[in-house]
């Protein structure tokens, strides 16, 4: 068979692409148009309304599972294009399907995959033709799986370090940024001018998100930038020049406002500017439901945004109402046709040129290295992210101390020394990262899900070892025998998006600060390592060591920071983000406020003094909210869990409140609330538990966000507290009047739960469908009644 049939040459770009557009249906052309999750779809679906593209989410797998092997993922691959190409009636073309996905520091979202430092690293390292060498592998290693489209670079200019997303950027400073972000689009295209570009081995790129995302106040995520346009588009709109002269061939819109409007709806500039004065020609698609933000639209009625110059809707779950949505507004006069065949083109176009377009259909599986798994993570691969990790290495502090020395007795303590899941951050394996931080070795999975790495703690120990000395793992410190050097490796859990956003600067997880304190109390030198996705207020640690590095998120090859401390490796790395010297979080974008400035890092033979620093920080004082559960994240030392009926089973953990127990009966995964996955849908059946537990003794009532989706057929109880102090509460009448009725809160106090305690477990004897948005903790007066 042949697909995209046409009586015009396939040689004429844009006669060819025309004539397809002419005899296409109303509905297959808006198909082109919407892209959906793959959760949300089957390949009947498929079949029946030819989406343009799909995508997997952060969260997102084969076959519902995101820890699917390579091979399940190529199978699916084949399977949605096959679905896309079956032959249509009335000699309609059939227009192949194409997949992206986020793999924005190499291709994470596969397990066995390599697992590139994040971008603030490769900005530290400042080195272009290292970027483009990474993203050619990362592109080998998506078409591996039978991917099309990757949803990378991030080209954000971030100056707000505040912001959740600071590690997605390279760096403060706008030319830098435009150099590596270019270098990345060529690394994953191939060179433009090329007879390779968007050949093997090579994927569709896409600079994200135009514009202004690393510009908004107070580094909130998703929300308001202001100034001039000139002055924003000089400073955040710099990379997308060099990238749609690199050729990049897609670039996703931003969730930000420029000046009260959100850029999904902004024609002035996704259409006048992007098109008409930098003169993109790609396609553009919108984020997770980004569209819905556009004052006056919905998640399932937005003609806005396809007015104002969007090419293609990601709109993971709501596609099949949207698309009758936009059917209906082109029917109806709302939106010409004349701008959804310009949309449609524009698809068309990045098709044809990434050869989907060609007369014989190519299966995923049979295009270029797809299928060659033992590329996942070649040993190619591998070291080249080691020597991005070693670039990256930027040394604050040493009084000479570093390099480790040869024949050392060397202790490595905290709890981030061993832990690749911690190393790698956000956009790993999930959305969120962290699995491995969450998982423990108890889990038996560590070593499944992170098969082809090396731990920061790995690579010091074959290091040391080689020069003659000995290390030792301990976590929390201990030891038999002194050592002559302590490594302290702690730093930020893993967090993406909004879920990162903070108010300040300060890092408040003591651990590090109290193993070095420890250490420095006993005579013991130390060597600080902090991994971290942007600078933070670290005067108090910088004082306590004897050598700082900060090592950003270095990724699955920990082995590249072991270099670094032990001499095998030089230390070149230099700050692509100035380094605060206050707390509060002021912007620093520049000498004045910085500690270090942008370009600072020491080599390994400046041993140089650092004054002893100031330690007052106002915000230390300022406790964080009482949250357990927030934007679809649990709070440091809460675990979420799930458990049968009877009360002396074994309770299955629930690694981000997300996942599925089918010995418990208990699904549990993420829905959209305000934004991308901030709260959870929970299944129960029948005899089922699920539950929330800090670990540590918390204070003040209840206050929980759900919804019940159905009526309850059976007694729900909700359990406060553990053992002989619980109390249990028959709550079936509560979830009655709540079913079908949206968002409410409950407040547990004393008043119906004396103690209240540190658990909270809900219970049905029936099947159960409902949700939670948040549970936080929070004192009350005396006498406050419960609320349901």
């Amino acid at each position: 068979m042949t697909i995209a049939e046409s009586t015009v040459p396939y040689t004429d770009e844009d006669a060819f692409i025309a004539d397809l557009v002419s005899r296409m249906s109303l509905e297959r052309k808006i198909g082109q148009l919407i892209q959906p999750q793959i959760n949300s779809f089957t390949p009947e679906d498929m079949e029946r309304y030819r989406f343009g593209s799909y995508l997997n989410g952060g969260n997102g797998g084969p076959y519902g599972d995101e820890f699917a092997p390579a091979s399940e993922w190529l199978r699916y691959a084949d399977e949605m294009y096959e679905a896309s190409i079956e032959p249509l009636p009335d000699g309609e073309p059939v227009i192949p399907t194409m997949w992206g996905t986020d793999a924005v520091h190499g291709h994470t979202n596969v397990v066995g995959a390599t697992i590139f430092p994040h971008n603030i690293a490769l900005g530290a390292a400042g080195d272009a033709d290292l970027v483009r060498r990474i993203g050619h592998a990362t592109a080998i290693e998506i078409e591996v799986t039978g991917i099309d489209w990757n949803f990378s670079p991030t080209v954000a200019v971030a100056q707000d370090d505040r912001w959740g997303r600071t590690y997605e950027s390279y760096s403060e400073n706008p030319d830098l940024v435009a150099e590596l972000g270019a270098a990345l689009v060529e690394g994953l295209q191939g060179d433009p001018d090329s007879d390779g570009y968007l050949g093997d081995g090579r994927v569709i790129a896409t600079a994200k998100h135009f514009f202004g995302d690393g510009g908004t106040e107070n580094g909130v995520d998703q929300g308001e930038v202001n100034g001039e346009i000139e002055d924003l588009l000089a400073l955040h709109g710099r990379p997308y020049p060099a990238a749609i002269d690199a050729g990049v061939e897609a670039i996703m819109a931003s969730f930000n406002s420029i000046n009260g409007r959100k850029m999904h709806g902004n024609g002035d500039l996704l259409t006048d500017v992007l098109r008409g004065e930098m003169g993109f020609d790609g396609l553009v698609v919108g984020d997770w439901n980004g569209h819905s933000q556009v004052a006056g639209c919905t998640v399932t009625d937005c003609p806005q945004s396809l007015l104002a110059g969007l090419d293609i809707y990601m709109v993971p779950d709501d596609w099949k109402e949207l698309m009758e949505t936009l059917i209906a507004q082109v029917e109806d006069g709302t939106i010409p046709m004349a701008r959804v065949d310009e949309a449609v083109t524009r698809v068309l176009r990045v098709k044809y040129r990434a050869g989907l377009l060609a007369p014989e259909p190519v299966l995923p599986s049979e295009r270029g290295v797809a299928g060659q798994y033992e590329l996942l993570a070649s040993p190619e691969h591998r070291a080249l992210a080691r020597e991005a990790v070693a670039r990256s290495q930027v040394v604050l502090k040493n009084d000479g101390v570093l390099p480790l020395r040869s024949g050392a007795n060397v202790l490595v303590a905290g709890s981030a020394a061993d832990d690749i899941g911690r190393a790698s951050g956000g956009w790993t394996l999930e959305w969120q990262g962290g699995l491995e931080s969450q998982m423990g070795e108890s889990a038996g999975m560590v070593g499944e899900l992170f098969p082809n790495a090396s731990s920061i703690w790995d690579g010091l120990r074959e290091n040391i070892a080689a020069n003659g000395g000995t290390a030792t793992l301990s976590p929390d410190g201990s030891f038999d025998e002194r050592p002559d050097v302590a490594v302290v490796v702690f730093g930020e859990k893993p967090y993406a998006e909004f879920a990162g956003d903070q108010g300040d600067l300060v890092f408040r997880d003591e651990e590090g600060l109290e193993l070095l304190r420890g250490f420095r109390e006993q005579g013991i030198p130390t060597v600080a390592v902090f991994l971290s996705g942007r600078p933070m207020w670290m005067n108090r640690e910088l004082n306590a060591s004897n050598a700082f590095v900060a090592a950003w998120l270095p990724g699955s090859e920990g082995a590249g920071v072991a270099d670094v401390l032990t001499g095998a490796r030089p230390a070149i790395g230099r700050l692509s983000f100035s380094w605060p010297a206050a707390c509060g979080g002021t912007p620093v974008n520049g000498p004045q406020g910085a500690l270090f400035p942008f370009g600072f890092g020491r080599t390994l033979e400046d041993t140089s003094a650092l004054r002893q620093l100031s330690e007052t920080c106002a915000a230390l004082d300022r406790v964080d909210g009482s949250d357990l559960f927030s934007s679809g994240r649990l709070a440091s030392g809460v675990v979420a869990y799930a458990a049968g009926g009877n009360l002396t089973t074994a309770m299955d953990m629930l690694a981000q409140m997300r996942g599925s127990s089918t010995a418990a009966g208990v699904s549990v995964r993420g829905i959209d609330r305000n934004a991308q996955e901030d709260a959870r849908e929970i299944t129960m059946q029948a005899g089922s538990r699920f539950g929330i537990e800090q670990s540590e003794g918390g204070e003040g009532a209840f206050r929980i966000t759900y919804q019940v989706d159905s009526r309850p057929t059976a007694p729900v109880r909700l359990t406060v507290g553990t053992g002989g102090d619980a109390t249990t509460l028959d709550v079936t009448r509560r979830f009655e009047h709540a079913a079908g009725k949206g968002w409410r809160e409950m407040v547990i106090t004393e008043e119906c739960a004396p103690g209240l305690g540190d658990r909270i477990e809900f219970a049905t004897q029936g099947n159960l469908l409902w949700g939670i948005a948040s549970v936080t903790r929070e004192e009350v007066p005396e006498g406050t009644e419960c609320t349901f």
